[in-house]
């Protein structure tokens, strides 16, 4: 019988510690949170010194019941949650949940799922760290109030299902404002000018930007100032002034954050913050590696310091002077000390074991879970390495009373680029360079003079605006993904193409927000708050104290907004639908799945309608439209609008191309074309103006 039980949040993560530990140890998994403040109600008791009322989390009975049997068999319970503010505090219901007073217990904690980290855990237990518990309660609490307070007047004054939060309102307001920036933006009109330069004995010209006049840099505001250059640059010589080598670092990157690695998995693998963590939790937890077992490949997920243990620092070092040599091996990029912002809890996101490369565990992993660890593995064995090195070539070339540039830039040694190129970079720029001296003589070609205008701001992405709300220090590393999944969720922004964009609904709630609850959405006020919760958990300042100071205004704002605010009506999106029930124009809504078709004359008519989201292709059996449908399980598939009389269904998109040898439609398969029949099975190439269409995310017609 096991004389020691150990409890964690997830299935995943008990079997992967279990294989550590043997037989006297019991594993079990509490599936997360055992208690909760009531949903119904808002759960604190405001005039008893905002005192919580936790209760036992609906559905989680049967998992305390067999806690609690483990409980009564065992010696000794080490609560192993995870190591953070909420796995602390998770752990803190689990003493209360499974009556633990009286019981042997300790609180362990391990920043990766290693044979060697967990045995450690046990020998360095602890109690629960009450500042770390007192932290997640004062802003669970801090949440809960917002959000049960305000949600309701957004409810009476806009409409329902709205939600707003401390940390979701002021994301939402950034991305207003930057909306807000675009839309005021006026672009102004500049010009450059491009001198391109015969050289003896080369066949391709020599590029040089002006830069300037012999004074200083100079600008050019209009057409009537550029052609004024080019009149007085007629006719005159081009000459070699200076030829100037220099050598360029550029240093290796710090390794991952929960933000950077959001940020770069948005940009280069195009996953959502959402994504990237669930992701992530898996590698972490576990995965099965043959010959290994089940084995966590990363470290813990949730953190934002870039620092790294000295054994993980000298096992790398080690593995890149075997693969790659010893003058690949670097010191390490070392974070300023000065960001205040930073916790440093825990080590970066970095692999578990070096040794187990992204090539040597591929056929084990998912494609996600591969391409995630892959550029994890890189960027931390980047991180370690020698810093790349650039040999910049500058001439600078005179023509009359005007300087122009050439330049050219190549990378002399790789160095950490040889695994992780962050920007795609290379070498560039004129290839002659080396050879040009200031003995070279330069003809003139050809000048060429282009107009350009400076561009607004950009909108919004998923990683600007987790970058954003990092530098601010609004949140924390493991409230990027949530704000970002709760304000889409509400349809207060959109996702197009990356970026997002701010709908009617957006606009109202945040103008609501910004009038009657001004601090709440101010970008220094929350990040102040954040900043408050930080000295709860260093035991600086007493978790009840943040809610008494911020309560008191907090009330006076809400009794204000219900009484003077007036109702916003925000207009249902109308269809071309008609309701079968009663003939008018159906509108769409938005429920617990996604959208759907609903009659406007509810509550008289309550018929509803799947929405489909047409993709503007004829049906190849029917001619109707073909729309995205799911599946029971999600599944995304192709389907008629006409179903059930019209039975076409395809995993893929189809095409209005017909199958060259038998007549039967096309389906896309990235940039070809297949045969939808399987005794066929011929492919073609895309047409262009297809390709065109589907770039610019138009319909592909024939």
């Amino acid at each position: 019988m096991p004389k020691y039980l150990v409890i964690v949040e997830s299935p995943a993560k008990a079997k992967t510690i279990k294989k550590f530990l043997g037989r006297n140890y019991e594993v079990i998994a509490s599936n997360g949170h055992v208690r909760d403040l009531p949903k119904s109600t808002l759960g604190i008791d405001i005039e008893n010194d905002f005192e919580p009322k936790y209760i036992t989390i609906r559905g989680k009975g049967e998992v305390l019941a067999a806690l609690r049997k483990a409980v009564k068999k065992a010696d000794k319970v080490y609560l192993a949650t995870d190591p953070d503010r909420e796995g602390e505090a998770i752990s803190w219901h689990l003493y209360y949940a499974l009556k633990l007073e009286n019981k042997n217990y300790s609180r362990i904690t391990f920043n990766e799922i290693t044979k060697t980290a967990v045995k450690d855990s046990i020998k360095h237990a602890r109690d629960i760290d009450m500042n770390l518990v007192d932290a997640q309660q004062a802003r669970r609490v801090l949440d809960r109030i917002v959000g049960y307070q305000i949600s309701p007047i957004l409810w009476a004054k806009i409409k329902r299902g709205l939600s707003a939060g401390r940390v979701q309102s002021v994301a939402l307001r950034l991305i207003c404002d930057r909306e807000e920036e675009i839309n005021l933006f006026i672009p102004q009109e500049y010009w450059s000018l491009e001198a391109l330069l015969d050289v003896k004995g080369s066949k391709k010209p020599l590029e040089a930007k002006l830069i300037g006049n012999k004074e200083q840099k100079i600008e050019i505001h209009s057409e009537e100032e550029m052609k004024e250059i080019l009149s007085y640059l007629k006719g005159k010589e081009f000459t070699v002034e200076g030829v100037k080598v220099t050598e360029r670092l550029k240093k290796s990157p710090l390794p991952f954050t929960t933000s950077t690695l959001q940020q770069d998995a948005s940009s280069k693998l195009n996953f959502a913050p959402q994504k990237t963590m669930r992701i992530a939790q898996q590698l972490y937890e576990g995965v099965n590696i043959k010959g290994q077992g089940t084995v966590g490949l990363i470290t813990y997920l949730r953190t934002d310091s870039t620092r790294i243990s000295v054994e993980a620092d000298a096992a790398a070092k080690e593995y890149i002077k075997e693969a790659y040599g010893a003058e690949f091996v670097g010191a390490g990029t070392v974070a300023k000390k000065d960001d205040k912002k930073v916790q440093d809890a825990h080590e970066a996101i970095r692999p578990t074991y070096m040794t187990n490369s992204p090539a040597s565990i591929k056929d084990e992993l998912s494609r996600d879970q591969f391409r995630l660890y892959q550029l994890i593995w890189n960027r931390f064995m980047a991180s370690r390495m020698a810093p790349a090195k650039y040999e910049n070539t500058s001439v600078k070339i005179a023509a009359g009373d005007y300087r122009f540039n050439a330049s050219a830039s190549k990378i002399a040694f790789d160095g950490f680029l040889s695994v992780y190129n962050i920007n795609n970079e290379k070498s560039e720029g004129n290839v002659m360079l080396k050879s040009i001296d200031e003995d070279t003589k330069l003809t003139l070609n050809d000048l060429e003079p282009k107009q350009h205008f400076t561009q607004p701001p950009a909108h919004y992405t998923e990683a600007s605006l987790v970058k954003t709300l990092e530098e601010f220090g609004i949140g924390r590393p493991s409230t990027y993904a949530p704000t970002i999944s709760t304000i889409t969720a509400r349809r207060y922004v959109v996702k197009e193409k990356k970026n997002l964009y701010v709908t009617e609904l957006g606009e109202a709630v945040n103008n609501m927000m910004k009038k009657a609850f001004a601090s709440i959405v101010d970008v220094n006020f929350t990040a102040m708050m954040e900043g408050l919760l930080d000295m709860v958990e260093e035991g600086k300042v007493h978790w009840k104290s943040v809610i008494e100071n911020f309560y008191p205004d907090f009330e006076i704002a809400v009794k204000n907004a219900e009484k003077e605010l007036e109702k916003i009506k925000i207009e249902d999106e109308v269809t071309d639908v008609i309701c079968d029930e009663c003939g008018r124009n159906m509108v769409v809504k938005y429920g617990p799945y996604g959208k759907f078709l609903a009659c406007p004359g509810f509550p008289e008519c309550r018929n509803t309608k799947p929405h489909f989201e047409k993709v503007g292709i004829p049906c190849p059996m029917c001619g109707g439209e073909v729309v995205l449908k799911k599946t029971k399980k999600g599944r995304k598939y192709y389907g008629c609008e006409n179903n059930p009389e019209c039975e076409f269904m395809s995993w893929q998109k189809p095409s209005t191309v017909k199958c060259e040898k038998c007549g039967s439609y096309m389906i896309e398969k990235g940039k070809k074309l297949v045969c939808s029949s399987k005794e066929c099975g011929f492919v073609c190439s895309m047409p262009e103006d297809a390709k065109e269409k589907e770039t610019s995310g138009e319909s592909v017609s024939k």
